[in-house]
């Protein structure tokens, strides 16, 4: 068996034409959907970006334990299995948070693994002293906001990127995207005719900053001719119409660049007669708001269908047959753990909670799941039954009282804090740690997770329910007790399942038996 697994990140549903969306033409992508299994009702579990990938990898949701942090020692993580049974596996990205103090134990599960640098604001090339002012003048300042330029300006991050873009970034050839389908070719050509082999292509892209060469961006044009606007700071939208439209611009344009290199990748699979032998996954981590409900971003609002709804598309040769079929079943990310092991004739571990979708193309699973929860840690839960979508947040998102389950005490690109770790003791009350103390840390409201980090909050919007089939923009909240509590008896029963600490139940409000 032969699998290789597309990812990309931030890539909406609606803007697929294969799920509905008309604004972006992306034949690529339909041209999978019309060979392989496409899945209407794929969601996210745990967000944003690195707790999204450990429910990837482990086969289990997270949030409710932690917020952004690499494997643990004792989770499961599908490619490491893969290669104790002999399949090799590699990955290619240009995913910088792979390797930042957050994320820098998921390469490594790999047999080996090719890190494409240059994307967001990788620390990749060097210089002391930014060009500030040729910046500003180039760039603007709405997006590219900075002060001195150096070390410790607090827009560091984005002034990076355009050193990045300036020194190694100038073609098309040279951007992070091309250079990853290139390493995928390299792959390919080398070891295509072997067998029993998995192939991760990871492409950051269409995630921020939106950034496509003029040939994609052609057919987008908005006749903006201000200040560069392709990196919105997630917060409220505050924007003019035509401000909205060149940001939604460029990330169409970055979407259908997307969409140009995943169709080499079919090309190639064509051209080499692999899609009686090699299967192929395509999905996202998540998606994002783009001025929809008036907001940027994935981290700061509900759950909305812009950031939950996700695309999954398979093609499986056994399964030829049921190529341009659709199902309907609820299903999320951390299905497919155990999709990817059983495709290798693998069986997931114990602790695995996520299901194998073969089931469900193949025709023998018909009762997937009644219900899919999903959060992130420290904010509301959203769960759905597939029509109705319900965000439980918390009387206050901010009380005291909520705590971190880690042996890794890491946050997005940097350690714990002293403060935070001075609070920290030994617990074994989760049986998923399989019999290892994990610290319990207290989370303390000034650090540096996500998605409060750089001083973000999340707006408490108060407890929400939608009927996507009357409201499928989820412009109308609605009250309804008895669909209320069957939602939340249904997000009850996964928290429990998924082991969830004691205090969230109570933060939440939620009553268990």
């Amino acid at each position: 068996m032969r699998v290789i697994f597309c990812l990309f990140d931030s890539l909406t549903v609606k803007s697929l034409s294969c799920y509905g969306g008309g604004n972006i033409p992306t034949p690529n992508f339909d041209r999978l959907a019309a060979r392989g299994v496409t899945f209407n009702n794929h969601f996210v579990g745990s967000l944003p970006c690195m707790p999204a990938r450990r429910d990837l990898h482990t086969g289990r949701l997270n949030f409710m334990h932690s917020s952004w942090g690499p494997l643990e020692p004792f989770d499961n993580s599908f490619p490491d299995i893969l290669g104790k049974n002999a399949i090799y596996t590699h990955m290619i990205t240009d995913h910088g948070h792979y390797f930042e103090d957050g994320g820098a134990t998921y390469h490594n599960r790999y047999s080996s693994y090719d890190f494409i640098r240059g994307q967001e604001n990788d620390p990749w090339k060097a210089m002391v002293q930014a060009p500030v002012e040729r910046f500003r003048e180039k760039y603007g300042s709405m997006h590219y906001p900075m002060e001195s330029g150096r070390i410790d300006d607090p827009n560091r991050g984005r002034i990076q990127h355009l050193i990045n873009r300036e020194l190694g970034l100038q073609t098309k050839e040279k951007r992070p995207m091309p250079r990853c389908f290139s390493s995928a070719f390299e792959f390919l050509d080398t070891n295509r005719d072997e067998d029993d082999w998995f192939l991760q292509v990871e492409c950051f892209d269409p995630h921020e900053p939106f950034e496509a060469p003029e040939e994609f961006k052609e057919a987008f044009k908005t006749g903006w001719n201000g200040d560069l606007l392709n990196w919105p700071f997630y917060e409220k939208s505050t924007n003019s119409a035509e401000e909205i439209a060149e940001i939604r611009a460029n990330y169409a344009a970055l979407v259908s660049m997307c969409d140009h290199y995943f169709g080499k990748l079919l090309d190639y699979m064509d051209a080499h007669k692999m899609w009686d032998d090699t299967a192929l996954v395509f999905s996202t981590d998540h998606g994002f708001l783009l001025a929809e409900h008036d907001w940027w971003g994935k981290n700061l609002q509900p759950y909305y269908r812009e950031i939950s709804h996700i695309p999954l598309i398979i093609h499986h040769p056994e399964f030829a047959a049921k190529a341009g079929t659709r199902i309907d079943a609820l299903t999320q990310t951390y299905d497919l753990m155990p999709t990817m092991l059983a495709m290798f004739g693998l069986t997931a571990p114990a602790e695995v909670t996520g299901q194998s979708v073969l089931g469900l193309i193949s025709g023998e699973d018909h009762a997937h799941r009644d219900y899919c929860i999903f959060g992130m840690f420290g904010g509301p839960i959203g769960v759905t039954d597939g029509r109705y979508d319900y965000y439980i947040y918390p009387d206050d998102l901010y009380a005291t009282g909520l705590h971190e389950y880690t042996l890794m005490p890491t946050h997005i690109v940097s350690r714990m804090t002293i403060e935070e770790l001075k609070t920290a003791e030994l617990t074994r009350q989760f049986s998923f740690t399989k019999g290892a103390p994990v610290m319990k840390i207290d989370a303390l409201k000034d650090s540096r997770r996500v998605p409060g980090a750089n001083n973000r909050v999340i707006e408490n919007l108060g407890t929400k329910l939608f009927d996507t089939q009357t409201d499928p923009g989820q412009n109308t909240p609605i009250r309804d007790p008895e669909i209320e509590a069957r939602l939340q008896a249904g997000m009850i029963n996964l928290l429990q399942a998924h082991e969830c600490p004691a205090e969230i139940y109570h933060r939440m409000g939620l009553k268990t038996a």
